[in-house]
């Protein structure tokens, strides 16, 4: 499978594999409801990228919890939802056409996908897309944006209030197994920090351990 994805984008960019590290998505979303309420994903073919996020108002209506007020980190997702990313960029014309559907439908956040490359550049703005595509690559997207946001919220809880970790852990195993986050290969740092270390609670470190399993990496 992977090696079909990576097949699959270079056919997609259509240029050698030298010069396909030149080209680049960058991805911001913006939420006002949630915190934080804006990031940025900076990504390239080979998966390396940036991930940044910061502003908001910080939620009150869980005082004992411990959110993230930025995040600054370079990542890397897997080459399989890599390929995914530029090959939709590409199939769906993102450089021709306007995501944006219109349609009155409830507020999602706003995405900005932006490409460059050798071939070309462009990009689209939307909130709701009626093109499946492009409406499911904005879902996944946030989906990351979610996974790095609660993986540094991990840390934050692991330093500063470890009896947190219970409840937080709990929901990014509910979070992955219902597409809420994908890639969690993308926080494995955090997570078998959680599942070696012993003054953890038992079941958060077993439930470490089960989303270090089901990353697949």
């Amino acid at each position: 499978m992977k090696a079909f994805w990576l097949a699959l984008l270079a056919v997609s960019l259509g240029i050698a594999a030298p010069a396909q590290q030149d080209a680049k998505v960058q991805v911001e979303f913006s939420n006002v409801a949630l915190y934080p309420s804006n990031w940025t994903l900076l990504l390239r073919p080979d998966g390396t990228g940036h991930f940044h996020a910061e502003g908001g108002t910080r939620p009150t209506d869980y005082p004992e919890t411990m959110f993230p007020g930025k995040i600054d980190r370079d990542v890397r997702l897997s080459s399989e939802f890599t390929a995914r990313i530029f090959q939709t960029v590409h199939m769906d014309k993102i450089l021709k056409n306007k995501c944006e559907s219109h349609l009155k439908v409830a507020y999602q956040g706003t995405k900005k996908i932006h490409y460059s490359g050798p071939d070309g550049e462009g990009g689209c703005e939307f909130n709701y897309s009626t093109n499946k595509q492009i409406q499911e690559l904005g879902e996944s997207l946030i989906a990351v944006g979610q996974t790095l946001i609660e993986g540094a919220r991990l840390e934050i809880l692991y330093q500063h209030d470890p009896l947190g970790l219970d409840k937080a852990i709990q929901y990014v195993v509910e979070a992955t197994g219902d597409g809420r986050m994908q890639e969690i290969s993308t926080i494995r740092n955090i997570l078998e920090r959680l599942e070696d270390d012993p003054r953890v609670l038992d079941r958060v470190r077993k439930q470490a351990r089960m989303l270090l399993a089901r990353s697949g990496s």
